[in-house]
């Protein structure tokens, strides 16, 4: 029956990470190359993600835990996405695309959290069998890509198509998964609980609150990335963009398979430094590789291979030392709390200044074929990274107790 279930898991984690591969990476691409749309709005477009992610824990909360099973509510997610999807191609101009695209985004972020509660209830060893199961996200982050790409999608409204029908059947494949009834029927969920506001105690220990003010601040430069990639290797005129940005997923593999080591060897404080200082070089390389001929290449992709030492290093091992710090009563609370403010606040602070920033630094007259300064919008979250790392160093502790 785990055998069963494990295989189940894998392909809904697969179709959950290929939707969100097939639109995330390209949509600035669409938006600056078929709508028009300037930096700012597309800045704000990629920050409706945070906003779904602000809106999920109020979902998940009120919703989910209390009226509804875990997977009749994501088939009814995955369902009603796919048709928000199908219509958002049909809405161009920003007054109207960018609602639409929040109403997606609320439909799937809820998906993320439920996904992860239901494996977790039902897997036998969570620790041996949920990393094995959720490493199938990333093989359906670059299939949602290497599809994309197929199809030539890039800048065109296809991609929404594709997710939406991928979000259909993610629908109706997760009336398949075990039946999770509703952990909390008829009782009374406190609005703190729901926004993990009970976690606000570790606050008072000075290191988690130098973690959080850093998870925080690293959040504004590292959206830069996710915004601007896609339209600067659009300029660059690179072919196959979207299978080429998918190494960052298999970086993100190799990467998750080494953590364990690297969190005993060395502990939170050096590991999540190396994280952060991943940050800092990543946009260095994308900095110089602007007007870097033949190094140009180089440079570029190793800022894509870094994803996995940027994102596990740092998110990963850190969502693993708030479970550390906040022990098992408010263990719920604590990752609640720290995804708020990663993929909610963060998100869109950093989202919409990094729209800002390439709005900005557009070119009345094109250079060498580009049309934003590429050089000052990479620099800018490069030496904002480098900042949080100084913060991070001089103020951040490791705990007594560090990972096993």
């Amino acid at each position: 029956m785990q055998t069963a279930l494990k295989v189940k898991l894998s392909v809904f984690m697969f179709l959950q990470y290929f939707i969100w591969g097939c639109w995330y990476v390209s949509m600035g691409t669409y938006l600056a190359n078929t709508l028009k749309f300037e930096g700012g709005q597309i800045g704000l477009a990629y920050g409706a993600f945070a906003i779904g992610a602000m809106i999920s824990p109020f979902l998940v909360g009120l919703i989910a835990d209390r009226f509804f099973a875990s997977e009749k509510l994501l088939a009814v997610l995955g369902i009603a996405g796919g048709a928000v999807l199908f219509a958002l191609p049909q809405f161009t101009t920003f007054g109207t695309f960018y609602p639409m695209l929040i109403l997606y985004c609320a439909l799937y972020v809820p998906t993320l959290a439920l996904g992860n509660s239901l494996s977790l209830t039902h897997l036998a060893n969570v620790k041996t069998d949920f990393p094995r199961v959720k490493m199938l996200s990333a093989v359906g982050w670059i299939g949602g890509l290497v599809a994309l790409n197929a199809v030539d999608g890039a800048a065109s409204s296809i991609q929404f198509y594709l997710a939406g029908g991928a979000s259909i059947l993610f629908g109706l494949f997760s009336l398949v998964l075990p039946h999770t009834p509703p952990t909390k029927t008829g009782a009374d969920v406190k609005l703190s609980e729901i926004l993990g506001l009970d976690a606000l105690a570790l606050m008072k220990k000075p290191p988690f609150a130098v973690f959080i003010l850093c998870m925080f601040l690293i959040c504004i430069p590292l959206y830069f990335y996710f915004v601007n990639l896609g339209q600067y290797l659009t300029e660059l005129k690179w072919e196959n963009m979207l299978v080429k940005t998918s190494y960052a997923q298999i970086s993100d593999i190799v990467f998750f398979l080494l953590l364990p080591f690297f969190l005993r060897r060395f502990g939170y404080k050096k590991t999540i430094f190396l994280g952060i200082a991943c940050w800092v070089a990543r946009y260095f390389a994308l900095s110089g590789s602007v007007g870097a001929g033949e190094w140009a290449t180089a440079l570029i992709f190793t800022a894509i291979l870094l994803h996995g030492a940027c994102y596990d290093f740092l998110f990963i091992a850190g969502q693993l030392y708030v479970d550390d710090e906040a022990g098992e009563r408010t263990r719920g609370a604590a990752q609640g709390f720290i995804a708020f403010i990663l993929w909610g606040v963060g998100n869109f602070v950093g989202s919409f200044l990094a729209g800002k920033v390439q709005q900005h630094h557009t070119l009345e007259t094109p250079v060498d074929g580009l049309s934003h300064d590429w050089a000052a919008i990479w620099q800018l979250p490069a030496w904002g990274a480098l900042g949080v790392l100084v913060i991070f160093v001089i103020f951040f502790r490791d705990p007594k107790k560090t990972a096993a």
